[in-house]
């Protein structure tokens, strides 16, 4: 999907190793489940509980209603960017068998911000890719989704994985100013601009405090 720089073939024991490491990843029940400090937030007016789980297990409606709140938030940036806007492709990535959701729910039960995020190999790395995080406006700037992306942080860490990884449009500047206060930052597969070729995304990464980049 995105154009990156080729990385150095790892040996391929270490690469089983860490393709184990992806699929235990994915064979939990519930990556929060162990997290019991990050199961609600409760904040500047804001009482939410999380549920984390595969798509295959959210309901339909719930399902319905994260697809359009990333088309609201996102469509114009889309549509602004040399990729377009595709429904059709977008939903069929956001409901692939290997997505995971984390999604914050208010005590009516009412959704209000989630994450589409999957446990994968990234160029010869096991990571927590993070697709989405998107909140409706009026829970914005309450602290939640900082919140959200450091569960994220955690379920990858605790998980053995080497790092989070993101994609940004940079013309998204909020959504850029967002990842690198937090301590993301530019990753080597990240693609170079050039005289013959400009890119109006970037990949962020945030690694394992343990684990440096090769």
């Amino acid at each position: 999907m995105f154009s990156r720089k080729k990385r150095l073939k790892k040996k391929s024991k270490a690469l089983t190793e860490d393709e184990t490491v992806v699929k235990k990843a994915n064979n939990q029940e519930n990556p929060l489940g162990h997290l019991i400090a990050f199961q609600s937030f409760s904040r500047n007016g804001l009482e939410v509980q999380f549920k984390c789980c595969k798509v295959s297990q959210l309901d339909q409606a719930t399902i319905d209603w994260s697809f359009d709140l990333l088309k609201r938030n996102m469509k114009q940036m889309y549509e602004d960017s040399a990729w377009g806007w595709n429904e059709k492709e977008k939903l069929l990535e956001m409901t692939e068998d290997s997505a995971w959701y984390l999604v914050a729910f208010t005590k009516e039960g009412n959704p209000i911000a989630f994450s589409h995020f999957r446990f994968d190999m990234d160029y010869g790395f096991p990571v927590l890719y993070c697709y989405e995080l998107q909140l409706e406006m009026e829970c914005r700037k309450k602290g939640l989704g900082r919140f959200m992306l450091q569960i994220l942080e955690l379920m990858a860490f605790t998980a053995n994985l080497k790092k989070v990884v993101l994609t940004v449009f940079v013309h998204n500047f909020n959504a850029v100013g967002f990842f690198k206060n937090l301590g993301y930052s530019v990753d080597e597969t990240s693609p170079e601009n050039t005289l013959e070729e400009q890119f109006d995304y970037e990949i962020l990464s945030k690694c394992r405090k343990s684990t440096t980049k090769n």
